[in-house]
């Protein structure tokens, strides 16, 4: 007989033949059923167990040699771990595989932590309670490579499961997918259990003889592409020293005592390797910035990053860039992510058809959003549900994979929120799209106006009567919700703009002004007050104009450092205030303008700028106008190299601040004394006095944080540590600008960028 080829089957057929018996006969000599021998045959099941071989040796009537020979191949054929009886042979695409180095550790992990299980059992002999296999559960959105991951670490894992490893495809996104008698029973046969055995146990007891047998074994088993929760459960084997890896678009929430392994995108520079991988290195690395803009534009998405790799390898003659910018057009992109009979809106429609017809509602709505994540009562303005029932649908989604969440924020990956678009063009009319958009447009301007006059003077709270549906009952949660809002509400701005809602886009610009000084580093403020000078000019309104033009200049000095666009910015405002006849604006002009010739290093016209600010605020009693000048005159002092006239002049600024008391909105106080005692800090460290610089500028930080002003902590952090490395401690100023960049996303960006330059800087870093 042949040792080898063609494995255990072949080698029975051959023997069968030679004995010149029928399938019937060997099943009659042997008691192993006629299609249990054809499965063998045919390759349909792995080699057998050593009883089943001995029944086919005794019914073959083989000799003592033939018999070792048969068994040695049967034992070669199970070494492989894998047995194709209704599980999955390791599909082409687990070889160039990329990133997950995180994830691949985990199951790593995992898989000792089994193996010290069975070392545990086998030790000393002793009785131990039975411990259920380690069972993880990977899931993620469609096209996310669950399934890849799953079989690559089922390959990278096989030496740590000497019983073999099952690969069993739940066919989850079926119609109608098996259900678990029926993948339990492809299991028993995959693990050569005998259609003799199976009988004699009955439906009823295969439950327990698939525990048995799996409680038994050092197996890997991979439950892929699982529907729910009631189709894994009872597959999940009760004790054992095995693993089992459930991979689903669900995120079987209902699954008890199980590792959960959530899958994402991949990272830009895992994605780039991917495809560098597809479509080899050297085309890859003449093409580096094209073939990132096709990595980003696939989302990350691995599934998606095939297509798009498929694609430029068979097609020679593209460039990375034709690629790109074929990507590039959004409503064209899904149709361009297909190769063959590899799309990836076939991957999602998937999912979509499993949706109740609610949250396929609400999953096409959330394409209208138009920043990149909501939550829960925006999406409702979506639908027209309770918050409630929204949160529920939104959960139903996340559950279905269709959805991310992040605390209590929810997002569309980008090609899904394209997926989204498609299915709201073709099951909705545009009128109902539009009304829908409207809706979540309309709310989310009135509950900015709201939550902005938290900051406003004279207003705060919400009056008494105001009935919305996120809690804006102190300023810290109407500080968190309009920077989490920023993108809808700033879109739901420019649309109320382009629509000529002119009144609505001053009010929301109107109530923003004092919660700006709260948010400094968004860099859409300079924007925001454009627009309404704008809608402001629009109406006719010069005293809106001019207001609007005013704090258009506060945020170019502020937030662009455009200086001489300011300069010019606060001399339209200064005209219109005029035109309007109105003093207070007018000085608010000559003060922003004060304040961009400063900085400009125009401390000539800064000043008779601030004079003339200054004259008008202290004849309209403007206290604050009055404390920003003293203020601004005292900077200026500083810059010209006169430290000790600056120090006086932030003394007597710092004496009104605290004469006026409750005549200074707590907001403002708070801003201009941080301010001041920032300021104080860097003029005694121009005098080298600097316990006194470190006192006033620890006093700084400690009111950024208090008042919960992440931006301009970071802008003093920096400061800090300028002065720390001028004193010479430079171990110290090394820890304040690690600070800054452990500030988090809320910090001044630019801040952040000085930050890490001066930790790589010689004597710093």
């Amino acid at each position: 007989m042949s040792d080898d080829h063609g494995g255990f089957g072949t080698a029975l057929r051959e023997l069968r033949i030679a004995a010149s018996l029928t399938l019937e006969g060997l099943a009659e000599a042997s008691g192993v059923s006629v299609r249990g021998i054809g499965d063998l045959e045919r390759g349909r099941r792995a080699a057998p167990q050593r009883r089943t071989v001995a029944a086919l040796a005794d019914g073959l009537g083989l000799a003592d040699a033939d018999r070792e020979r048969l068994l040695a191949t049967a034992r070669a054929g199970r070494s492989t771990g894998y047995s194709p009886a209704g599980v999955r042979a390791f599909p082409r695409g687990i070889d160039d595989f990329a990133g997950r180095d995180r994830e691949l550790d985990a199951l790593r992990a995992l898989a000792e932590s089994a193996a010290a299980r069975s070392s545990d059992r086998a030790g000393d002999g002793a009785q131990r309670p039975a411990a259920p296999p380690v069972t993880v559960a990977v899931s993620g959105p469609p096209g996310t490579g669950k399934t890849t991951l799953a079989l690559h670490a089922a390959r990278d894992l096989a030496g740590r499961f000497p019983d073999g490893q099952l690969v069993v495809d739940l066919r989850g996104m079926d119609d109608e997918p098996p259900g678990p008698a029926e993948l339990m029973l492809t299991v028993l046969k995959a693990l050569q259990v005998s259609d003799r055995e199976l009988a004699k146990a009955g439906p009823q007891g295969h439950p327990g003889l698939y525990r048995r047998l799996l409680a038994e074994r050092r197996c890997l088993v991979v439950l892929d592409n699982a529907r729910d929760e009631g189709q894994v459960r009872p597959l999940l084997p009760g004790s054992g020293a095995g693993m089992v890896v459930v991979t689903s678009r669900r995120m079987l929430t209902g699954l008890e005592s199980v590792h959960r392994l959530p899958l994402g995108e991949l990272t830009p520079a895992e994605a780039a390797g991917f495809l560098a991988g597809l479509v080899g290195r050297e085309r890859a690395a003449a093409d580096p910035g094209p073939l990132a803009e096709v990595a980003r534009l696939c989302g990350h998405l691995p599934l998606a990053l095939r297509v798009a790799g498929n694609w430029l390898a068979t097609r020679t003659g593209w460039s990375v860039r034709r690629l790109a910018d074929r990507l590039a057009l959004e409503d064209r992109r899904l149709d361009a992510l297909s190769a063959g009979d590899l799309r990836v809106s076939a991957a999602f429609d998937l999912s979509y058809r499993q949706l109740t017809p609610t949250a396929a509602r609400m999953f096409r709505r959330l394409a209208l959003v138009p920043g990149p994540d909501t939550g829960a009562a925006g999406a409702a303005q979506l639908t027209g549900q309770e918050l409630f029932d929204a949160e529920d649908t939104l959960e139903e989604l996340v559950e279905a994979g269709l959805l991310g969440a992040d605390g209590d924020r929810y997002r569309l990956h980008d090609l899904l929120r394209l997926y989204a678009r498609t299915r709201l063009a073709a099951e909705e009319s545009a009128e109902g799209s539009a009304r829908a958009a409207a809706a979540l447009g309309d709310w989310l301007l009135r509950t900015t106006i709201v939550a902005g006059r938290w900051f406003e003077p004279e207003h705060g709270a919400p009056p008494a009567d105001w009935r919305g549906e996120v809690d804006l009952s102190s300023a810290d949660r109407a500080r968190g919700w309009l920077k989490a809002e920023g993108a809808n509400w700033l879109a739901a701005l420019r649309t109320a703009s382009a629509t000529g809602r002119h009144a609505t886009v001053v009010e929301v610009a109107e109530a923003l002004h004092w919660f700006s000084d709260q948010w400094i580093s968004w860099v859409h403020w300079p924007e925001v007050f454009a627009t309404a000078a704008e809608s402001a000019r629009a109406m006719g309104d010069l005293l809106l104009e001019a207001t609007q033009l005013n704090y258009h200049a506060w945020a170019l000095i502020v937030c662009e450092s455009r200086l001489h666009d300011a300069v010019a910015k606060a001399g339209e405002a200064l005209a219109a205030a005029r035109r309007a006849g109105d003093p207070s604006q007018e000085a608010w002009a000559y003060q922003y303008r004060a304040w961009a010739h400063r900085s400009i290093g125009d401390h000539a016209s800064s000043g008779d700028d601030n004079r003339r600010a200054a004259g008008l605020f202290d004849a309209a009693g403007d206290v604050h106008g009055t404390l920003q000048c003293m203020h601004g005159h005292a900077i200026s002092l500083m810059e010209q190299g006169l430290p000790d006239e600056a120090l006086a002049a932030y003394r007597r600024t710092y004496a009104l601040l605290e004469e006026a008391g409750e005549r200074v909105e707590p907001h403002i106080a708070d801003i201009t004394r941080l301010e001041l005692h920032s300021n104080m800090g860097s003029t005694y460290a121009l005098l080298e006095r600097w316990d006194e610089a470190l006192e006033h500028l620890g006093t700084a930080l400690r009111v950024c944080r208090d008042t919960g002003n992440t931006s301009l902590e970071s802008r003093r952090t920096i400061d800090l540590g300028t002065v720390l490395l001028a004193a010479g401690r430079p171990e110290e100023a090394r820890e304040a600008y690690t600070r800054v960049l452990a500030l988090g996303p809320e910090a001044d960006p630019r801040a952040v960028t000085e930050a890490g330059e001066r930790l790589a800087a010689p004597g710093v870093g």
